[in-house]
């Protein structure tokens, strides 16, 4: 090898140490703030949670800064190559990688050195780029206005103050009817008319010996259908020996069941 090809192997070493040990204090930090919020979270403070963040965004810059650096080679441009693939465990590279990547075979190699996205993922990228082509400016830019208009709504509602989405909460709530129409409706038809109400048989015996007398009406029992004849000068349910005299009266007994139905009815009650 050439001596400049030693020079760039040594800085590229030197460079992925350097870089190993950053992301080994971030990992550390990481672990370090996740067992906090776990374990510690009853008394930890909100001004610790920002010096958490605060450091490893420090952390992060500083990496994109030595990856950024002139002096640091360029790691697009080196190739790797699996020298060795092997089905049985590697104790070492299980070591090396936390228990995370025990073994180093056809299958595991894919994934791990993969320098583009799954087919899957790139045909859908491919979908989308041709919607994307398809759309004109002027279609494009009336629905780019539209999603800011949406965000700039959504903005404003999240920086309004509590108090004002309290009082449109109380204003809706008192505008908002109590009552269903349909149901007033059916109970005023109900209790004013009978409307909708069921059949039934009146409690207690019936008197036997008088016609006419059939099943009430549920909801309380109703008066019974008494016809009285002008010309003939009889009633509807009297016998034919009843007395001349009585042709223009009510029967006693047809008296006392139209006063007992009437107070029973719900309205006499």
């Amino acid at each position: 090898k050439s001596p400049s090809q030693q020079r760039e192997e040594k800085l590229l070493e030197a460079s992925v140490e350097s870089l190993i040990s950053r992301v080994a204090h971030l990992k550390n930090a990481l672990h370090s703030f996740i067992y906090k919020l776990e374990n510690e979270y009853e008394r930890l403070t909100w001004p610790s949670v920002l010096d958490n963040f605060a450091l490893l965004s420090g952390q992060l810059n500083t990496i994109n800064k030595l990856l950024r650096n002139e002096k640091t080679p360029s790691f697009r441009q080196q190739v790797i190559i699996p020298l060795l693939l092997s089905p049985d465990r590697d104790e070492e590279l299980a070591k090396l990688t936390e228990q995370r990547v025990p073994v180093f075979s056809h299958e595991i190699v894919p994934d791990h050195l993969r320098t583009k996205p799954d087919p899957e993922v790139e045909e859908q990228e491919k979908q989308l780029s041709a919607e994307a082509a398809r759309i004109g400016p002027e279609v494009a830019q009336k629905q780019i206005q539209t999603l800011n208009k949406l965000c700039s709504n959504l903005l404003e509602k999240l920086n309004n103050p509590r108090d004002d989405r309290d009082a449109e909460s109380a204003a809706i709530r008192q505008n908002k009817p109590s009552f269903n129409t349909a149901d007033t409706n059916a109970l005023v038809a109900a209790v004013g008319f009978g409307k909708g109400l069921s059949k039934c048989r009146p409690p207690g015996p019936v008197a036997p010996g008088h016609p006419g007398q059939g099943p009430m009406m549920s909801g309380g029992p109703t008066l019974q259908q008494v016809t009285i004849g002008g010309g003939s000068g009889q009633q509807q349910g009297m016998g034919p020996g009843a007395p001349q005299g009585q042709a223009g009266k009510m029967p006693s007994n047809i008296k006392t069941n139209i006063k007992a139905a009437s107070s029973m009815h719900p309205y006499n009650r």
